[in-house]
């Protein structure tokens, strides 16, 4: 019975290495699943983490070490994961963001039903896409590979580790400035759009230079928009990548 008990224990502590990206994370968050459902997913996942590594996991809970700090110490591991994922999806609702704010359509936001907010028009044709990239790279197979990975290296017990902000300023960088390029098409043709009309407004004083801007730019965006995503799939899987590559290089691991 106490095998069983320490097996059960190990398991939950080991999920909460799971729940913050299965919670809190894109591409999971995009879809109409609530989220006591997904934290259920959470449990097999880590009973069969918890059944590969019974030294890692079963044996450190049957020590008698102090439960609390090692829910923290997982805590920590999935937060580090989780914030890599979230910060590339966060990306490129900001660049979507951006293109919005640019084109007029950041007058109105869309509502999601999912999370009960408001996201980008353009922001979240991105994140849609970016989650079609993700499972379709098979990406969800190298994250359970990455939590395996992880407790491996990182096993029950040792989660609290010094971690690293310079990655976190890196991967930053990296993520917001490959969601940039996914719409440099679009950023180029409405900057393009907008000094014409700045200039056509010096030269006809009496055209209303925002009204004809906002139609203008509404319809390159609708036209550009398709051509940014078809040519976005290699900068998509980098941005998977790289969130992928992130929660270790965040923990200190480096790559696992």
């Amino acid at each position: 019975m106490a095998e069983y008990t320490h097996h059960l224990l190990a398991a939950l502590l080991v999920s909460l290495r799971l729940v913050p990206t299965l919670a809190f994370a894109g591409p999971f968050t995009l879809f109409r699943i609530p989220p006591m459902v997904r934290v259920l997913i959470a449990l097999p996942l880590s009973l069969w983490l918890v059944s590969g590594r019974p030294e890692e996991t079963v044996e450190v809970v049957a020590r008698g070490e102090s439960l609390l700090s090692l829910a923290v110490g997982e805590l920590v591991v999935g937060i580090a994961i989780a914030l890599s994922i979230q910060l590339a999806f966060a990306a490129i609702l900001w660049a979507g963001r951006a293109i919005d704010i640019q084109a007029g359509f950041g007058l109105a936001l869309l509502a999601d039903p999912t999370t009960q907010g408001q996201m980008p028009l353009v922001g979240t044709v991105l994140a849609y896409a970016a989650a079609i990239v993700f499972f379709t790279m098979g990406a969800h197979y190298d994250l359970l590979a990455l939590w395996a990975a992880t407790l491996d290296t990182l096993p029950l017990g040792h989660g609290v580790r010094h971690g690293e902000m310079a990655a976190l300023l890196w991967l930053t960088g990296q993520l917001f400035g490959l969601a940039l390029a996914l719409v440099g098409v679009i950023m180029l043709a409405l900057f393009l759009l907008d000094l014409t009309i700045g200039f056509l407004s010096r030269t006809l004083p009496q055209m209303n230079a925002l009204l004809l801007g906002f139609q203008v730019k509404a319809m390159a965006v609708l036209v550009t928009l398709p051509i940014a995503i078809g040519l976005s799939a290699a900068g998509l899987v980098r941005i998977v990548r790289l969130s992928l590559e992130g929660g270790p290089r965040l923990l200190g691991l480096g790559s696992v």
